[in-house]
């Protein structure tokens, strides 16, 4: 089977560049691929970093509950326990209102 040559025209300076990921005169990526490849690694990166960040820098019922002092941790229990009855309060409800709503 022939090998056909494709010809990229560089968004940057004009020029068609043949069979190249890299434009052959100003140097810009210009394969379609490896800027997909590239943006997908990023996006992956950035997930990364952003679980990172959260396990690095916890919330502050969270830092409170792994206080050495036990007035601090008491008070961190409290706060997440609070945090918890308003999410399970909002849980509940959404799911009354969906189920008045459905009929």
């Amino acid at each position: 089977m022939p090998k056909t040559s494709s010809h990229i025209k560089c968004s940057e300076c004009g020029v068609f560049s043949s069979n190249s990921d890299h434009c052959e005169s100003c140097g810009v990526l210009i394969s379609y691929q490896k800027k997909v490849t590239l943006k997908r690694e990023a996006q992956v990166q950035k997930r990364i970093d952003k679980a990172k960040y959260e396990l690095e820098h916890p919330n502050l019922a969270e830092r409170l509950k792994e206080h050495p002092f036990f007035l601090y941790k008491v008070i961190g229990w409290i706060l997440y326990s609070a945090f918890l009855v308003v999410s399970a309060l909002g849980a509940f409800l959404a799911w009354f209102f969906a189920m008045v709503a459905a009929g």
